[in-house]
């Protein structure tokens, strides 16, 4: 295979999936999908148990703050990327810059790249508190542990990827049994049982407790991460123009898919609430602990260790998967348009661009030691996920403008899907995106303590720098020889 056909097949699922999303003209009937695959496909790329224990703190009312979002982030983000996918093939950059600008369109696609810098330590300290209960539980909260394992992690991630292997493609698909569906029931299965037996729940489970209680902003401050746990809604939306009769079957995949990822979110979130009180529930082994509670009392704790592989076994699979499709895009974009500098254009042998890993991997070890000085590795874990949240947030508000632009700039423009009521819709995405980001820049009443300037700072300095100043710089200081020699003398720089 050649380096070309290489860089191809391995674009991440935004880039890739474009440009087979449609059947081509005389093409068979075998390229339609169903809107029942198409609904499981949407499930396995959002659905995970890693956000339950962020939501178990809530205990009931974790169902009431999965369904908000739901509502009105993760349905307006199908519709509105469906649109978009069926008008303009190619990912986040194309349709921010037909709709907006070719500079906001790299700000798109740039962000989807940087929430992968704060993403990564915030997954691997998941990883790293789950293997806990393989070796030693009392790991699960130490810090420098936890520092270590993501940085060996990501490296030994870095060096798989850059050789090209195409043996994790498959783990993806795989993680969604044996790390999301298969341990998902086991874990409600054994919270019914437990509850059977008369066993009270450590959560009250009465309709007082149907709201969260209200204590200002910073009581409900952990439903962004709700945000995060629905992001990638967007990537499926390409695959529109596969279905036979999109108008119909694209919403009726979407709201099936929503159905069942809010089953998969709520129903493991309220079992873990059932063993485990809110006080002693740690966000990153929220999930083991419960694991070990029901399976201590069931006395089969011995299991605990066989569920922590299967969930490390997991997320490593989805690691390795995504670890270089954002760059990927983003090198796509770059050779084009001559966004970033030849150095970080470069790829290896096997069409990796390896240089945009490294300087990446930099960043997360920098970010991943920091655990290693954060007393507490539940609040480490948040602030992380907070940062990735904001600046992943940025994409979803240039794609909700970019939408109802287009729709008056181009209302001629084929679609094969059409949002009703586009503009309410929209507005209800883009104002919720607005409202969570404001939001997360409240600390969390379960993390008091600490200096509420020192919390803003570093959320806020995270978004500033890797949301915002990292791409200004590269607009900046753009140079015309930054353009790839293929790509030169087509006009693209502005």
């Amino acid at each position: 295979m050649t380096t070309t056909e290489q860089v191809r097949d391995e674009r991440p699922p935004t880039v890739a999936a474009a440009d087979t999303a449609a059947p081509a003209p005389g093409a068979g009937r075998a390229q339609f999908l169903s809107w029942a695959t198409l609904a499981m496909m949407t499930t396995a790329s959002v659905a995970n148990l890693r956000p339950s224990p962020s939501m178990a703190i809530y205990g009931l009312a974790a169902v009431f703050l999965y369904l908000l979002p739901a509502v009105v982030f993760l349905l307006p983000t199908a519709l509105v990327s469906a649109e978009l996918a069926s008008g303009w093939p190619g990912g986040v950059y194309r349709w921010v810059s037909e709709g907006l600008s070719r500079p906001l369109g790299f700000l798109a696609v740039w962000c989807q790249f940087a929430m992968t810098i704060a993403y990564y330590p915030s997954l691997l300290a998941y990883v790293a508190s789950t293997f806990a209960y393989v070796i030693d539980p009392s790991l699960a909260d130490n810090g420098l542990y936890i520092a270590v394992v993501i940085v060996v992690i990501y490296w030994s991630g870095v060096l798989i990827s850059s050789r090209g292997t195409k043996a994790v493609a498959g783990l993806s698909s795989m993680g969604l049994v044996i790390g999301t569906l298969i341990p998902g029931v086991v874990l409600v299965a054994l919270g019914l049982a437990f509850l059977a037996q008369g066993n009270p729940s450590a959560a009250p489970m009465d309709s007082g407790h149907v709201l969260p209680p209200w204590t200002g902003l910073a009581s409900l401050v952990l439903i962004v991460n709700n945000f995060l746990s629905y992001a990638g809604m967007e990537m499926n939306g390409v695959h529109v123009s596969a279905l036979r009769e999109p108008g119909k079957q694209y919403p009726r995949a979407m709201f099936t898919a929503t159905g069942l990822v809010l089953l998969i979110f709520i129903l493991p979130a309220l079992a873990i609430s059932w063993v485990m009180p809110s006080e002693n529930l740690s966000l990153t082994a929220g999930v083991m602990q419960a694991f070990q509670g029901f399976f201590d009392h069931f006395h089969v704790g011995w299991l605990t260790k066989v569920v922590g592989v299967l969930l490390v076994a997991a997320a490593l699979g989805g690691m390795l998967t995504w670890l270089a499709g954002p760059s990927k895009g983003l090198l796509m974009v770059s050779r084009q348009e001559g966004y970033l500098p030849p150095v970080l254009q470069k790829l290896n042998n096997n069409g990796v661009p390896r240089n945009i890993m490294v300087v990446q991997g930099v960043l997360t070890t920098l970010i991943a030691l920091l655990y290693a000085f954060i007393p507490d590795v539940s609040s480490a874990y948040w602030i992380f996920s907070v940062v990735t949240t904001q600046i992943y947030l940025v994409v979803y508000l240039l794609m909700f403008a970019a939408v109802i632009r287009l729709r008056a700039t181009r209302p001629h423009q084929p679609r094969g899907f059409r949002v009703p009521a586009v503009h309410l819709v929209a507005g209800i995405g883009f104002a919720a995106s607005v409202g969570a980001m404001c939001i997360g820049f409240v600390p969390p009443e379960q993390f008091g303590g600490g200096p509420v300037w020192s919390y803003v700072l570093t959320v806020g300095g995270g978004l500033l720098v890797l949301g915002f100043l990292a791409p200004l710089a590269f607009l900046t200081f753009r140079k015309p020889h930054w353009v790839a020699a293929e790509h030169r003398g087509s006009g693209t720089v502005e």
